[in-house]
């Protein structure tokens, strides 16, 4: 010791407060490091390191003369494929890239709605066909009608203006009530609405966020979500810096493997999340589970029930096979649950749901400094649309606990009946075992892809989904009479490749989009420059 002592008292300051640095800095990627081998093991950890280096390797060869020129080339093609696809207007429809001079007529200004309205790669009438996954979640069209006349009268309303506006606050309030009510709310629950799916996610992300900082002093906050959960958090890690650990699922179940959860928790996990179920290949996780860990390490558990919203609170009562996921589980702290799909309501509308008032103030923002005066907001937006408000509540009162019961048999039913026709085709296996709305199949025989392709043609438009290629149908009502057709379609496509000899590695336009060419590429960067151009020609006017 003695020796030490006299080794610092013989640096000089500089010296001293460098090699203070140094073992600080020492200190904090060795302890990264311990915990990346903790937690994913030295099998894992070996892989991690393979994949980066690959992704790295990947990236020089990307960025070298020869593959850049392709490269443009592609992407340059693509972008004219997209523009040609999304931006080819019909002479017959107006273009307004600038103001007009004098404004439209009220009768000109509906002519052109209406032309905008069958403008359309498909006819409204083949939109309710039902052979479309998801996307229109509808609750008839009296309801669109009743929903329509609520977001009328409340057009100008505005949440953020609760003395001017004290109806919207009423319904806003009742609204989550209602939905804290389906999941089994404990007293003093709390919860807000949002603007959709991804809103409700980034807010809960945000809450455990702020709450691991005041509480425990997180500085470098990581959670934990399972490879088939949403794409959302990894938005929210991204927004608000916070590391997300993706956990496998498991080949047969394709629930989140638990054990490898488990062994990721550190002090800086803020959030570990399950969902119920996932958009992939509607499986629902072990909730149960994940709770015990929520209560044994004193850790936030968020369940996504976005996609599953009001089908999953309706399961047991309606005579189908559930699994525990609200807040009846004691880990479970906050869910989100989306109101513009089973619920019926306009889209827009979401809601976030914490298991006290306590834990929903950490998604709050309030700045008690600007001229302007006092500013506090619930989410992300500060002024909101009252009349999404007023259609989700007129929504969620006509159709009534009763309602949406007969929904859940009738739109789990028609799930089930697609599982069962499915796994009578021979060369297509469903994913799992789905208990809600989705289901996911892939086949190991033929290219998933080129099945999709074939059920293009015959009218229908399903979710193509990767690792592993496959397909998915989210039922809804419209559904309902068309399952025997997607069954049927599904077997008839099957054995229309069988007869033409078309092996798996075969490829067709899906395949192009999402199998082994650039999606399956370690890096990345190709992809995402594609999604960009996709993006960006969103507003091309």
């Amino acid at each position: 010791m003695s020796g030490v002592i006299s080794t610092l008292r013989s640096q000089s300051p500089l010296e001293l407060l460098k090699n203070v640095v140094f073992t600080l800095w020492l200190l904090r990627y060795t302890t990264k490091a311990y915990r990346h081998l903790i937690g994913r093991g030295p099998v894992g950890s070996v892989k991690d390191i393979h994949a980066a280096v690959t992704r790295w390797a990947w990236g020089l060869l990307l960025r070298l003369p020869s593959s850049r020129k392709k490269i443009e080339a592609e992407i340059a093609g693509a972008k004219e494929q997209l523009e040609t696809k999304l931006v080819n207007y019909p002479q017959t429809l107006r273009r307004f890239e600038t103001l007009p001079s004098s404004g439209l007529s009220e009768d000109e200004v509906r002519e052109e709605l209406q032309a905008l309205l069958s403008f359309s790669s498909k006819p409204w009438s083949e939109i309710q066909s039902g052979q479309v996954s998801g996307a229109v979640y509808h609750g008839g069209s009296d309801l669109c009608t009743l929903t329509s006349e609520a977001y009328s009268l409340f057009s100008l309303s505005n949440p953020l203006h609760p003395d001017i506006f004290p109806a919207v606050r009423k319904m806003e309030a009742e609204i989550v009530s209602m939905v804290l009510r389906l999941f089994n709310a404990p007293e003093g629950a709390g919860g807000a609405m949002t603007s959709g799916g991804t809103e409700s996610i980034l807010m809960a992300v945000k809450g455990a966020r702020e709450m691991a900082r005041v509480e425990r002093g997180v500085r470098e906050p990581e959670m934990i979500v399972p490879r088939t959960g949403h794409a959302a958090f990894d938005k929210a890690g991204h927004y608000f810096g916070v590391k997300v650990w993706h956990v496998d699922v498991d080949p047969i179940t394709y629930k989140v493997n638990i054990a490898d959860v488990r062994r990721l928790i550190n002090p800086n996990t803020i959030l570990l999340v399950g969902s119920a179920p996932n958009f992939p290949h509607g499986i629902i996780d072990d909730i149960a589970a994940l709770s015990e860990l929520a209560v044994r390490y004193e850790i936030p558990l968020h369940v996504d029930c976005c996609l599953g919203s009001f089908i999953v609170p309706f399961l047991e009562r309606a005579g189908f096979a559930s699994e525990p996921f609200d807040f009846r589980l004691r880990g479970v702290t906050s869910i989100s649950c989306d109101t513009h799909k089973y619920g019926f309501a306009p889209k827009g509308t979401s809601t976030i749901l914490y298991r006290s008032h306590h834990l929903r103030q950490y998604q709050y923002f309030v700045s008690t400094d600007w001229p302007g005066g006092v500013y506090a907001s619930p989410s992300i937006a500060g002024s909101r649309p009252g009349a999404l408000l007023a259609g989700c509540w007129a929504a969620m009162v006509r159709v009534g606990e009763h309602g949406y019961l007969e929904s859940c048999k009738e739109i789990v039913g028609a799930a089930k009946r697609v599982e069962a026709g499915l796994i009578e085709i021979d060369g297509i296996e469903v994913i799992g075992k789905p208990l809600v709305s989705v289901v996911a199949f892939t086949s190991i025989a033929l290219n998933i892809y080129e099945i999709g392709d074939e059920l293009s043609k015959r009218g229908w438009h399903l979710n193509a989904l990767q690792s592993p290629p496959a397909l998915h149908i989210a039922c809804t009502r419209l559904t309902v009479p068309v399952v025997d057709k997607l069954v049927r379609d599904v077997g008839d496509a099957v054995r229309a490749l069988k007869e033409e000899g078309r092996e798996k590695g075969s490829e067709g336009s899906m395949m192009a989009l999402y199998g082994s060419g650039v999606t399956e590429m370690p890096d990345k960067s190709v992809v995402r420059r594609l999604a960009t151009v996709f993006v960006d020609t969103l507003y091309k006017a």
